[in-house]
């Protein structure tokens, strides 16, 4: 029989809110994939727009999860990295890429750390910096508008983009080391909301968009 694909996700927890591990599991899991996970903090609610949130972080459990499931010899198709709160997890989770990955394993980083040109409050001004290193070990890379700027060490831009704008970051991006980047909140109109995609090995560049709601 087929071994079902599995993918471990590694995000915070928000107790409240559309995002993170509460999203990301089950789509992973409705795709038809095997999602475990490894929480790397647990929150009350999400911090976008929201104070006196609670937060209880999860550093210190990381590595005797990944350590367990290495005695276990489970093996993962990809491992998708979302939230991650300091320069410690930045580190444990290169190493958590070295032990889980395989030749085969694809690494995916969210760099989630940023958004309309604003870090957000909980890091500080280096963090894209300690982003951007963890990014070069990754296959494909999920940075919105914002993010990609900050790890590029570029002032951000208001929309609406250019495509040649949009392509220039991408190709920048690729330079950091991932194969695949797939850029958010690209937008050329007030209509259309979507990603840009580019691939360093086809050298191909392909919009998705939807309507803005």
């Amino acid at each position: 029989m087929k071994r079902q694909k599995r993918v471990a996700a590694v995000h915070d927890i928000s107790c409240f809110g559309r995002c993170s591990l509460t999203v990301a599991l089950p789509i992973i899991s409705a795709a038809g994939i095997e999602c475990a996970v490894v929480p790397t903090a647990v929150l009350s609610t999400h911090t976008g727009g929201i104070d006196g949130y609670t937060f209880h972080d999860l550093t210190d459990e990381i590595m005797p999860i990944v350590s367990h499931w290495n005695s276990l010899n489970l093996e993962f198709d990809a491992i998708y990295t979302g939230y991650l709160g300091s320069f410690k997890q930045l580190q444990i989770v290169e190493n958590l890429f070295d032990l889980l990955s395989t030749e085969e394993t694809l690494r995916i980083v969210d760099p989630v750390m940023a958004d309309n040109g604003v870090l957000y409050k909980s890091f500080p001004s280096d963090f894209p910096r300690g982003m951007r290193k963890l990014c070069t070990k990754a296959d494909v890379i999920i940075p919105n508008i914002t993010e990609a700027v900050f790890m590029l060490d570029e002032p951000y831009q208001e929309g609406p983009y250019t495509e040649e704008y949009i392509e220039s970051l991408l190709k920048k991006l690729s330079n950091i080391g991932a194969r695949q980047i797939v850029l958010t909140g690209v937008y050329f109109d007030e209509k259309l909301l979507g990603t840009a995609t580019y691939d360093r090995k086809t050298n191909q560049v392909d919009y998705y968009f939807e309507n803005r709601m």
